[in-house]
């Protein structure tokens, strides 16, 4: 088995080249044939294998950072980061259902106008726990009592119905009614004319008015075809005056407005409005009137500080979910709630958001926007541009679902950027993003809740299996993507189904990947794999697939075990000597003897190569020394994985010839290694000045000795020790940890006239002549037939 090309080839995070546009799914069927066939064509002149430190560095720059590999981020059971997930996985505990949901048949014609009394005891109740800042809310009480009629603008479940309701207890309202939403905004001072009708004709005989009557609308629908004009309020603010009323509209972010100035709502922290609650529900179960201040006082700062609440606060909730969080904490204070239902409060919280968002009534979100939060859910963190442009894709596939035989009808233009993060409960920010252009700085979407994601596109694939299909075709057109980012985040969404439902996962998109002829696909297979670490499940699949006779998915399994290696090395290790044994076997059965699988033998050593510069080094390069000599398909194996590892960091530069000085640490492209500094050599240069390290010396110095004098490993041994004098030319540091080494590295009288030639007659950058710093290094190595020195 020759060794690959060890000079380490630069990482290429885009090996794939950039990807084909789709295919317009409305053209006609063979203009979209034809342009399939293009894209096929175009693809299969670009595929080709990615070197397998190029795909760590891309799990690395662009997983999610709940599945980072190595992170130590997982799945569990029913876990999901920590958090129990999944009715399966427990009980349903608490309040996980925030409020009631009422269904109404109503047959035949709706009723003109209609409203009810909002009963005193649910205003008293609202005060006790009401909490605002006093001036702004005094203001707007003010500007009530001045002008009769007040539009409240915020966002839905900030409280601004309760926020209405005390604005018109404040204004002096003795009773209130609450008003149909559904009429449009010109029927107004007709429907509260009803209304004052109505209560005339309910007072018997000359019985006084009861005083000041308010008047709630709860999130008008104000839309371009019907919006709230300024003549509406005008008509309606003389009906109030003449009957002494008051009348608080309450409106989202997207009711439209004509010259209408509504009062913005600034509602309170999510802190401010649990204590108030709390503060409410114990003031009932005080054991002594008398004290209860102090018993309240006293046994609110005790809940606050349990890790349930801190957790509970230190996440994005919203006030409804606060409000009822409150009554769970005072049943845990009585006693009637344990401890682990309380912590499991919050995640019930999320997944009632999520199931929500997926309902489908009479208030459910539009198609286009649950395809927003599920392209946010798979790209979380990343560049909202890319979020938005790919959610349109999975639209039109959802689309495809739901009308088979309608074309896909995709609005160029959308809702607002921060109106739809808002209803996704997500936030912007400007982050870094790497490229293969190096970090530059974007626009980044992220769920405020880093749970979010998980359980959204766990709900999704277990809840929703009729989305299913338009999923799994929009999965697969990421993979075909030439952008790192886009297919590195299919593998981890793919991954997050697996633990949810691995057959289907498996049978839908991991095994098709994984059995393609094309390499792209069997890359996104293996990361997905990869991100499913923590699973049982994986070693098994990866076990059968690197034995069985199918070698696509036997590529697969390979590199799989490169990049999940750190996680069970010596494991991996004996995984990848079985493997390279069977490669062998197979070529030998031929008559004559068939050539080895030059990418097969490839994927084994980059395998090696990313277990050497793992974290795990030190364990690998144990298992390598004590298992390197057994027979020849594992010596093979080790000296070109080793050759492979040693030439990572020394690749040929590509700016000026002016480096680095000494002891330079600007970071470089390798896991924050400084460019031109190889990284094996490093390790070397770490391990010589500790008596505890000394056998890693020690080992490096065996292993290059024996692919010096290895006749299919001593080309590309010394291609990578001249690499590593180029380097030194360059940075100083490099330059004596080689001339550490070199002294070493001679054993026989060959070794030091090979070494001594190679110093001699290697070529500079661009053909130059051999750089100064090889005649500095050939007075370190020992003459043939003299004694090695001892270098200090």
């Amino acid at each position: 088995m020759s060794a690959p090309d060890t000079a380490a080839p630069p990482a290429n995070p885009a090996p794939n080249g950039p990807s084909a546009p789709p295919a317009d799914p409305n053209a006609p069927p063979q203009q979209g044939q034809a342009q399939a066939e293009e894209q096929d064509e175009a693809a299969e002149e670009q595929d080709r294998p990615q070197d397998a430190w190029a795909s760590r560095r891309e799990l690395a720059d662009h997983a999610p950072p709940s599945l980072r590999i190595g992170s130590g981020a997982g799945f569990g059971g029913a876990l999901v980061t920590g958090d129990q997930h999944g009715v399966s996985g427990g009980r349903v505990a608490g309040d996980v259902i925030m409020g009631s949901k009422t269904e109404i048949w109503q047959l035949g014609p709706p009723a003109p106008h209609a409203s009810g009394e909002v009963p005193a005891a649910t205003l008293e109740r609202l005060a006790e726990s009401f909490v605002a800042d006093e001036e702004a809310f005094g203001a707007l009480a003010d500007r009530l009592r001045e002008e009769r009629v007040l539009v409240v603008r915020g966002a839905a479940f900030t409280g601004r119905r309760t926020a209405a309701l005390m604005l018109l207890r404040r204004a002096g309202a003795t009773s209130v009614r609450s008003l149909l939403r559904d009429r449009p905004p010109a029927e107004l001072a007709a429907q509260l004319d009803a209304e004052q009708q109505r209560a005339e004709q309910g007072r018997a005989g000359d019985a006084p008015a009861p005083g000041p009557v308010g008047y709630v609308l709860c999130d008008l629908m104000a839309d371009r075809t019907r919006p709230l004009r300024e003549p509406h309020l005008l008509a309606v603010r003389d009906r109030l005056a003449a009957h002494d009323g008051y009348l608080v509209v309450t409106v989202g972010p997207t009711a439209v407005l004509e010259e209408v100035d509504p009062a913005g709502w600034q509602p309170p922290s999510v802190a401010e409005v649990l204590t108030a609650h709390l503060t409410a529900q114990l003031r009932a179960l005080a054991p002594d009137p008398a004290t209860c201040e102090e018993y309240t006082g006293r046994e609110s700062a005790r809940l606050l500080a349990l890790p349930a609440v801190t957790g509970f606060l230190a996440r994005d909730h919203q006030l409804r979910e606060a409000a009822a969080f409150a009554p769970a904490l005072a049943r845990h204070a009585a006693g009637g709630l344990p401890a682990d239902e309380l912590d499991a409060f919050s995640l019930g919280a999320l997944e009632s958001q999520v199931r929500e968002w997926f309902e489908e009534d009479e208030a459910a979100l539009p198609l286009r926007d649950k395809a927003f939060l599920i392209s946010l859910a798979a790209f979380d963190g990343g560049p909202y541009a890319l979020t938005a442009e790919l959610s349109d894709r999975l639209y039109a596939e959802l689309l495809r679902t739901q009308r088979p035989h309608a074309p896909a009808d995709v609005p160029v233009f959308g809702t607002h950027i921060g109106k739809r993060l808002q209803l996704a409960r997500a936030e912007r920010r400007q982050a870094e993003e790497a490229t293969e252009w190096g970090p530059v700085r974007q626009w980044v979407a992220a769920f405020r809740d880093d749970r979010a994601a998980l359980v959204l596109l766990r709900e999704l694939w277990t809840a929703h299996p009729s989305a299913r299909p338009a999923l799994v075709r929009w999965l697969r057109a990421l993979a075909e993507d030439g952008r790192p980012l886009v297919r590195t985040r299919a593998a981890a969404t793919t991954a997050v189904l697996a633990h949810a439902d691995l057959p289907s996962a498996m049978a839908l998109l991991i095994e098709e990947w994984a059995a393609s002829p094309r390499y792209r696909h069997r890359m996104v297979a293996a990361s997905a794999l990869a991100h499913f670490v923590g699973a049982p499940n994986v070693p098994r699949i990866l076990d059968g697939w690197s034995q069985g006779e199918d070698r696509p998915m036997r590529w697969v399994a390979i590199r799989t075990h490169a990049l999940i290696g750190p996680e069970r090395p010596a494991g991996t290790l004996r995984v990848l000597r079985t493997v390279v044994r069977k490669e062998y076997e197979e070529s030998r059965r031929e008559d004559p003897p068939a050539p080895l699988d030059e990418a097969m033998v490839e994927e084994l050593a980059g395998a090696v190569e990313l277990l050497l510069l793992s974290e795990a080094r030190e364990t690998v390069l144990g298992e390598l020394l004590a298992s390197y000599e057994v027979d020849r398909p594992a010596r093979d194996l080790t000296l070109a994985g080793f050759l492979r590892a040693c030439g990572r960091g020394a690749e040929p530069r590509t700016g000026p010839e002016s480096g680095p000085g000494p002891g330079a640490e600007d970071e470089g492209p390798d896991e924050g290694h400084p460019p031109g500094r190889p990284l094996v050599l490093d390790w070397y240069r770490e391990a010589v000045g500790g008596p505890a390290t000394a056998w890693v010396a020690h080992g490096l110095t065996r292993l290059w000795r024996a692919a010096l004098g290895d006749s299919l490993h001593s080309r590309d041994a010394l291609e990578v020790l001249r690499l590593w004098v180029l380097a030194a030319g360059h940075r100083q540091d490099v330059e004596w940890a080689l001339a550490a080494l070199l002294p070493a590295l001679v054993a026989e009288p060959e070794d030091a006239l090979r070494l001594a030639h190679l110093l001699r007659t290697m070529p500079g950058e661009d053909g130059a002549p051999p750089p100064p710093v090889a005649a500095r290094l050939l007075t370190v190595v020992p003459a043939a037939g003299h004694p090695v020195p001892q270098h200090r």
